[in-house]
């Protein structure tokens, strides 16, 4: 038995997040300034909107995010098993295969190859990529729960296990293509069905990858860096529970109004509105983690990022079932407020654990005490949050105002404005988007830099298992 923890494949999945933050967030920075400026597309079409947008929601949720969710899963299973990882070269395979992934979806989005589908845009090639990589992370994660050497199976662990099975399920239904040539491939589902399986797929990226994972982030790392017990350990256990079963229900809110019968809209709306409560049970046990310990948010930066990414998260799971709400939705549905709405979540919650994480993550894995430089952690903290407070406050006033323009009336019946006024209308809150975006990708820079300075000219640390005895 191997005396020491695998912290190799988590150090490079740790410095993928920061590299791939920087990219994907730059994407983001750029087409925002398209908004706002169209002619920066320099009529390049590979540089246009539509090739890279969603080459920046690829970049973030799955280079950025997944990769975060690779080395915190690796690291926070090994830690509270006490084995080393199940598998070494599997472990090795899920990082270069990821990579693999990514870089093909660098390639093929901005030449427009892709099958159209919110998050699921990869063709049916690099689709089956990623269905070996997961299945091969599965081995590595279960397998290391199965060899555990403590026999209670720490909630963090429940979270990470129930994303990676719940994007298994959805990654395999939502992916069932014909392929037509190498980089054309047509759903195996029609119309209005397709529409229900894509937006199942959806919305559950958002709740197992985007949130069931980054929860087993905060019942690990907040506990660590407040170096206080999760608040109610039976809480944490009820969250999970109640958070998997009622998500799944909630995708069909996205087709309010469509072709997709009512009782089905209504189902997603029900379910969107009981998700509240299991999301801000967690949320209240995170932040009642620093019960004694809030003090310590004057001189921690790395837990203020923690703790305010919980902020977000609660905005952000109460802003879902309110929206979902048909008579809202009438409202928010196609306007910014959406777009505000999932960038509180992206750039707040999942952006903000994330980091947190990470730089919780990097001086333990280079054997160092703590980060190159607070000042700068500190630094990325408040120019990022006030990147955030600009991009999503624009985002609601513009996305508002766009809901009731359109659908503003004269007596006559006739519209009472263009969608070309509404278009103009909009144009000061996407000049602020861009701004905030800007600040929020400055901070990410920042990391990066931190991040290099604090790694460089260091060897990965070497811990060792413990109550194994060396040989």
């Amino acid at each position: 038995m191997d005396q020491h923890y695998n912290y190799k494949v988590v150090k490079q999945f740790a410095v993928a997040t920061v590299v791939w933050g920087v990219i994907g967030m730059l994407v983001g920075v750029i087409i925002a300034a398209q908004l706002a400026w169209p002619a920066l597309n320099l009529d390049i079409p590979w540089l246009t909107y539509g090739r890279l947008r969603p080459l920046h929601t690829n970049a973030v949720i799955f280079a950025f995010g997944i990769c975060g969710l690779f080395a915190t899963s690796y690291y926070v299973v090994q830690r509270t098993c006490q084995v080393r990882l199940f598998s070494d070269k599997l472990a090795a395979f899920t990082f270069w295969g990821w990579q693999a992934v990514i870089v093909s979806a660098v390639i093929t989005l901005p030449m427009g190859l892709t099958r159209g589908k919110e998050y699921a845009e990869l063709e049916w090639p690099i689709a089956i990529l990623i269905a070996v990589v997961w299945i091969a992370y599965a081995v590595v994660f279960f397998g290391t729960l199965l060899k555990r050497r403590v026999k209670h199976i720490y909630v963090a662990n429940w979270f990470f296990a129930g994303y990676i099975l719940a994007v298994t399920i959805l990654h395999v239904v939502n992916g069932a293509v014909m392929p037509a040539s190498l980089f054309k491939s047509y759903p195996v589902y029609a119309g209005v069905q397709d529409a229900m399986i894509q937006w199942w797929y959806g919305h559950n990226a958002v709740g197992f990858i985007l949130t069931a994972g980054y929860l087993g982030m905060v019942y690990y790392f907040i506990p660590k860096q407040a170096e206080r017990p999760v608040y109610s350990y039976r809480l944490s256990i009820v969250h999970f529970w109640a958070l998997i079963f009622t998500y799944m229900w909630a995708g069909p809110h996205h087709l309010h109004y469509t072709a997709l019968p009512d009782w089905t809209q209504s189902i997603g709306m029900v379910f969107s509105l009981v998700l509240l409560a299991p999301s801000w049970g967690g949320m209240i046990n995170g932040m009642m983690t620093l019960s004694g310990a809030w003090h310590k948010l004057r001189t921690d930066p790395i837990l203020k990022f923690m703790i305010v990414s919980l902020s977000f998260y609660g905005i952000a799971t109460f802003e879902g079932p309110m929206m979902s709400i048909k008579t809202i939705n009438a409202l928010s549905h196609y306007t910014d407020w959406t777009i505000a709405h999932v960038h509180g979540g992206a750039l707040g919650w999942v952006g903000f654990i994330t980091m947190g994480s990470i730089y919780y993550l990097l001086p333990r894995l280079a054997g160092e005490q703590k980060m190159y430089s607070t000042r700068l952690i500190d630094l990325h903290f408040w120019v990022a949050t006030i990147g955030i407070v600009l991009y999503i406050a624009a985002m609601w006033i513009a996305g508002v105002m766009q809901g009731l323009m359109w659908r503003a009336v004269n007596p006559d019946g006739t519209l009472t404005y263009t969608f070309a006024e509404s278009v103009k209308a909009t144009y000061p809150y996407y000049v602020v988007r861009f701004t905030g975006g800007f600040l929020y990708l400055s901070g990410m820079c920042v990391m990066a830099y931190n991040t290099w300075m604090t790694l460089r000219n260091r060897d990965t640390a070497v811990a060792r298992i413990p109550g194994l005895e060396l040989a």
